[in-house]
């Protein structure tokens, strides 16, 4: 073989491997997902935290068919506006393949018709208004890109009437409730559901308090609770943060505030209210110490570990959707919208807070995450001199109800 024929050999290999070289990086080009949250809030931080642990994971496990995850972060401000600019941008110029997160019920509903627009799957990880998965049913299949990956109000209801029942009536003996909450579209059907289950629980409403969110003085509202004298007030607060449990402990209101608080689902509550949560009972998702799959203690001490805080709801949730994402476009083989959406449909993922699975066309809750015992159903925690403890159910429950002495026994 003369010098020349060797030199032509090895110009045609180099020429080979400059020809594949566009086909490798389209095997490798990353798959984008938008993830949209108020950056400001610590249930908007918890659905960043959890998106990025979760693309951590999936990444150093070799990718979704060997191609990585990145992420596209977008805080809204709490602005429906700014929900609806950050879901196209995730799109239209970042490529994104779904977008997941927004923690408010009306940013949801505003990025909801733009999924539907630009047929990008949307799985909302935060916001749990029943008009997010209503919409879904009654536009269908045009509407058949959202999904919601939350306890939605009605369920979330009656899961407080299930833990009321059992702690409540049943272990302190409570007959009376004033039910209190904010103004907003995930409590109106959160409401409703309350006046009606609440009393088949055993607990006879005695009011019913809806406050706007913007509200900083709750001496009135806490007045009028006292005149009705119930043994408990159940809650369902969200956007208004910590403000009403600052001032129930300052006034030393004599009666326990259970139900549903986003805020004390967060590790950080505690120090937020400067020990003022004592006492305050809550609908969750689960607890580092409460083993409801094989993932749920795992994930939150890495959670832990990794964000010196415990995760929030939403931190769950997230973090699950990413994998139900990776393992939907694993079965599509594929990241094209209508398959990815046909994909999620069919969801049966065990994931950090229970089996994953959504509703078909026929329910009134169209791709909603399904609710009870075999899929995800929740637990209640209740803040104990510092700690989050489990309560409700037994079979999780780490500690019983604890009564601070000024209040009803």
């Amino acid at each position: 073989m003369n010098r020349f024929t060797t030199l032509l050999r090895r110009g045609l290999l180099v020429l080979a491997a400059m020809l594949a070289l566009p086909t490798v990086a389209l095997a490798a080009k990353p798959i984008v997902i938008g993830v949209i949250a108020p950056g400001s809030a610590i249930d908007g931080r918890s659905i960043f935290q959890g998106a990025e642990l979760a693309a951590a994971d999936i990444n150093a496990s070799g990718g979704i068919n060997g191609r990585k995850i990145v992420l596209k972060k977008f805080d809204n401000h709490f602005q429906a506006s700014s929900t609806v600019r950050a879901f196209q941008r995730a799109v239209q110029q970042d490529h994104a393949v779904a977008v997941v997160g927004t923690f408010a019920s009306e940013d949801s509903l505003a990025a909801e018709p733009w999924a539907v627009r630009l047929k990008t799957p949307f799985i909302v990880t935060g916001g749990a208004s029943t008009k997010i998965t209503e919409l879904v049913h009654h536009h269908w299949p045009a509407y058949r890109y959202v999904f919601e990956e939350v306890i939605n109000s009605y369920y979330a209801a009656r899961q407080v009437c299930q833990y009321s029942h059992d702690i409540l009536v049943k272990g302190l003996g409570y007959k009376t409730a004033v039910v209190m909450s904010e103004d907003a579209d995930w409590t109106k059907p959160l409401d409703q559901e309350y006046l009606k289950c609440l009393p088949k629980a055993g607990l006879k409403v005695l009011g019913h308090i809806r406050f706007d969110p913007s509200t900083n003085d709750f001496t009135p509202i806490f007045d009028q609770i006292q005149k009705d004298n119930p043994d408990v007030i159940i809650t369902g607060i969200a956007h208004v943060g910590a403000k009403p449990t600052i001032q129930w402990h300052q006034r030393q209101v004599p009666m326990l505030m259970a139900g549903i608080s986003s805020q004390a689902m967060s590790g950080s509550f505690w120090a937020d209210t400067n020990g003022a949560a004592n006492g305050v009972i809550t609908q969750n998702y689960g607890a580092a110490d409460a083993a409801l799959t094989p993932t749920t203690e795992s994930f939150s001490k890495r959670y832990y570990k990794k964000y010196g805080e415990t995760p929030t709801y939403n931190a769950y949730t997230t973090y699950d959707s990413l994998h139900v994402i990776k393992a939907a476009i694993e079965r599509a083989k594929s990241t094209k919208a209508n398959a990815l959406a046909s994909a999620l449909a069919k969801t049966n993922y065990v994931g950090t807070i229970g089996r994953v699975e959504f509703y078909g066309p026929h329910a009134k809750y169209t791709h909603a995450m399904k609710y009870g015992q075999k899929y995800v159903s929740g637990v209640a925690t209740q803040w104990q001199n510092g700690k989050e403890a489990v309560v409700w159910p037994k079979s999780v429950a780490t500690n019983k109800v604890m009564v601070p002495s000024y209040m009803k026994h």
